[in-house]
């Protein structure tokens, strides 16, 4: 008898986890398109400004944190 009631809740689990992942992809593809219309409404060049202002920015946080993690030891 346990031995079924385990195997139900394996099933369920089961479900639970394939329909977070169908979800994950539908989120993906809705990411994608919003992306890729986002891409088109700015143009190239205008896209390639903002994707390297992102890059700076990045990079710039990831060296603030290294700074703070310096001084904390």
């Amino acid at each position: 008898m346990p031995n079924n009631k385990l195997k139900q809740k394996v099933e369920a689990l089961t479900r639970v986890v394939q329909q977070l992942i169908k979800e994950l992809q539908l989120t993906t593809n809705l990411t994608q398109g919003t992306l890729t219309a986002f891409q088109l409404h700015l143009g190239e060049e205008e896209w390639n400004k903002l994707v390297e202002e992102l890059k700076d920015k990045e990079k710039r946080q990831i060296e603030q944190e290294k700074k703070l993690d310096l001084d904390v030891e």
